[in-house]
């Protein structure tokens, strides 16, 4: 078979090459790749700038964002050949942590945790691949084109989760959403505010191209102005954070509402630096009792959420959030961002 590797910490060596085909073992699936998302950490681990190769091996296979048909099933598992399913990606560590343990993987404590086609594990982007039963998700056969979707929607059903029962500290009823940041985590973070009934307002710099639609279609409203133009504005009860952007995280942070809740999900780059007035931001948090948090990766229960969540969207607006498709002899290609890109995901059938 084919797959997509790389050789972790170095720049320019990916490379589609050969590799053995899998084995199923007793208590996993063989499933028939179908699809692999393409995210800003993929482009990280290509760069060199990231990722870990199983133990002694040189190469990873990447693909954290897995769309497969299943071939093999073993009996009982609750899968048979030819469902759909996504692979988890997180697996807890060897010696399970409290959290882990209690299979609340994405919340390790010790980060001895591996991640499929990130962290010590093969991943996805090949053209077969196996996947215990119990780290795989099946999806509605209606989500065949746009299934590859389901893992960053993970990560947005989580952060929900935690917005939800952060507010439960209290009464709380939220009506305004801002997310911050059009791409396909801020999209999809809009999609669950939107099914949740709330008033989304999503926040992007690019007044252009498919991201200004979308946001209209969902019923939403589009922001290209400065965090702080649009805050005093809105008032968010709630902001979803996923642009890493310095000056828009501070932004949201000091413009909620009271009571407001501001979940981070976007990672910031190291070393630029940011003058902020760290008092008012303090004095607010306090007298208003805000709360921030940072949400990362996703368990068994948000894939099944997000699940849940494709399955009731529109199909075409979906589709719509897919804005390159490229054959596996042109993989090359999906790491290199362009101009109007949303989500990128390369054909492995």
């Amino acid at each position: 078979m084919h797959a997509i590797t790389v050789r972790p910490a170095v720049a320019g060596s990916l490379q589609v090459r050969d590799a053995p085909d899998p084995v199923r073992g007793e208590t996993e699936l063989l499933v028939d790749g179908l699809a692999a998302g393409v995210c800003g950490t993929d482009r990280e681990i290509v760069a060199g700038e990231y990722g870990w190769a199983p133990p002694r091996e040189g190469r990873l296979i990447l693909g954290h964002e897995s769309l497969g048909r299943v071939r093999e099933a073993p009996p009982n598992s609750g899968f048979g050949a030819g469902d759909l399913v996504v692979g988890v990606v997180r697996r807890p560590d060897p010696e399970p942590c409290g959290a882990c343990a209690r299979g609340e993987f994405d919340m390790c404590r010790n980060g001895r945790y591996t991640e499929r086609g990130i962290k010590e594990r093969h991943g996805y982007a090949s053209q077969s691949w196996t996947v215990e039963s119990d780290y795989a998700v099946r999806l509605d056969p209606a989500l065949e084109t746009v299934g590859v979707l389901l893992e960053p929607t993970t990560v947005v059903a989580k952060a929900w989760e935690q917005v939800e029962r952060v507010g439960g500290r209290s009464w709380f009823e939220p009506q305004r959403v801002l997310v911050t940041g059009a791409g396909p985590i801020g999209l999809l973070a809009a999609l669950l505010g939107v099914q949740r009934g709330l008033e989304v307002h999503v926040l992007d710099r690019v007044t252009s191209g498919p991201k200004p639609g979308l946001v209209a279609d969902l019923g939403a409203m589009y922001h290209s102005e400065d965090i702080d133009h649009v805050t005093s504005s809105v008032r968010p009860d709630v902001v979803i954070e996923a642009t890493g952007a310095g000056p828009v995280v501070f932004g949201a942070m000091a413009g909620t509402a009271t009571y407001g809740i501001v979940c981070l999900t976007g990672v910031s780059p190291r070393g630029r630096r940011l003058s902020v007035d760290a008092g008012t931001v303090n004095r607010e948090l306090v007298l208003e009792n805000d709360a921030v948090v940072g949400s990362v990766n996703a368990n068994l229960r948000h894939y099944h959420q997000a699940a849940d969540g494709l399955a009731k969207a529109e199909r075409s607006w979906l589709e719509r959030m897919i804005t390159r498709r490229l054959p596996l002899d042109r993989a090359a290609e999906a790491f290199t961002a362009q101009d109007d890109d949303i989500k990128v995901v390369i054909d492995l059938s």
